[in-house]
């Protein structure tokens, strides 16, 4: 709290009539806001009557930038200089069965390219990064910056860990407020959130798979792709070569819904296989990646065919403390639907799959609810795979059979069975660059 006698440079009030009014806050009125709100003098009520004139009101390319660049400076900046190697990181705005980073970190090491990979944990439909891993025995998220250091210098390459509270303070702040005050979809807002953490992360270069569609956190693709083009630019003008990629999520990625048997569909594209869809995104972002680092005629498929991603993996998940070549935790509990005739699947919503996947005990309602590891779904057809009477089209797990059925209400109407292969469009609808 500010001390008697000490006199604020600025008005809370006037900056949020500023917004409301649909004008540009100035540059060091921002900055204030910022700081004057982490350190308690602006309080919860007047950021969130601010956060929500920027929901109605937008803000201009540079407001974006100062609001990004003073909630960096509310917290620490890392730097990788001394690694000797250049750093390049990926972001996900998260989907259903978006298990890419577990792939993809690995992968790209493989190729003498550090991976900062800061991840969080789920909360809503989709599983955390880091809840996934867990599953793995013996695996640890909380790392210090000397222990992650280490890694990113030593043969291993890639670190996938719990950012520390140092990142961004004030986002981790106005996050919380934003959840329950009705703007978390506001693109300056979403924006400055992500990129304030990845740019004080202190990577070289960034690569975002922004997803729309069903499943998606921005359903609608215009609007995804003013994200990403927001993302961007603050990447850019903060000295982080950054580009994107719009994707779809109208349907769930891979077989594997949940924490347990996304990590198994991980290590199937490791060793060269696992559905299509996955090793397509895992590969698009890794080349996307790679030639971020200088490495643009690097052979991705050549390293998760001829078994050096999973040996960057196996590593990975050592050095952290876990069992590579452990079992992984099994449900107790099934639920197998199956098909009523014979047909094609034509849809398969990602959304309700996502919903049904947290009513199991996959993802978490509240931020210190436990995960389990086994819950989730696992799809046996996909839109566009015929299909027999009686054969089975995913299977529900459980610690406990009495969430079956919300899981399965969370499910009706979720998809369908035809005569006639829906058309199916590419992964990667648009890459976007500054």
């Amino acid at each position: 709290m500010t001390g008697h006698g000490t006199i604020e440079p600025f008005d809370a009030v006037d900056v949020i009539r500023a917004k409301r009014d649909g004008g540009a806050v100035p540059e060091k009125a921002l900055r204030w806001m910022v700081d004057a709100y982490t350190r308690g003098y602006v309080s919860d009520a007047q950021m969130a009557s601010f956060a929500m004139a920027i929901f109605q009101r937008g803000m201009e390319r540079d407001e974006i930038r100062v609001l990004t660049d003073a909630m960096i400076a509310s917290g620490e900046r890392m730097s990788f200089a001394a690694l000797g190697k250049k750093t390049v990181d990926k972001h996900s705005t998260g989907g259903v069965g978006d298990k890419i980073t577990l792939p993809l970190a690995p992968l790209v090491a493989s190729f003498g390219v550090a991976v900062p990979q800061l991840s969080g944990r789920g909360l809503g439909h989709t599983g955390g990064t880091l809840d996934k891993l867990e599953s793995i025995p013996g695996w640890r998220a909380a790392l210090s910056n000397e222990e992650m250091f280490a890694q990113m210098q030593g043969d291993v390459g890639a670190v996938i860990c719990a950012a520390g509270s140092g990142l961004a303070p004030a986002d981790k702040k106005l996050y919380a407020l934003r959840d329950v005050t009705g703007t978390v979809e506001a693109i300056p807002l979403i924006a400055s959130s992500i990129m304030s953490k990845k740019i004080a992360e202190g990577t070289d270069a960034l690569v975002l798979d922004v997803k729309f569609g069903s499943g998606a956190f921005m359903q609608d693709i215009d609007r995804a792709r003013e994200l990403a083009r927001t993302m961007v630019a603050l990447g850019t003008d903060s000295g982080v070569a950054t580009t994107a990629l719009l994707t779809d999520m109208n349907v769930p990625l891979g077989f594997a819904i949940g924490n347990a048997n996304e990590v198994r569909e991980s290590v199937e594209i490791l060793a060269g296989g696992g559905p299509a869809d996955v090793r397509e995104l895992t590969i698009a972002l890794a080349q996307e990646m790679l030639a971020l680092a200088g490495k643009p005629d690097a052979d991705v498929e050549a390293a998760l065919d001829d078994g050096r991603a999973m040996d960057s993996w196996k590593a990975m998940i050592r050095a952290q403390g876990g069992d590579p070549d452990a079992a992984l935790p099994t449900a107790r509990e099934t639920h197998v639907v199956t098909a009523q005739t014979d047909g094609v699947v034509t849809r398969m919503d990602a959304l309700p799959f996502g919903i049904a996947a947290w009513r199991l005990g996959a993802g978490r309602a509240r931020a210190e609810d436990p995960v389990i590891f086994e819950a989730g779904i696992d799809l046996h057809a996909k839109p566009g795979d015929r299909v027999d009477a009686g054969q089975p089209l995913f299977t529900l797990s459980a610690a406990d059979a009495a969430r079956f059925p919300r899981a399965l209400e969370a499910l009706e109407g979720s998809w369908a069975l035809g005569e006639h292969a829906p058309e199916a469009g590419p992964i990667v609808r648009e890459r976007i660059t500054a």
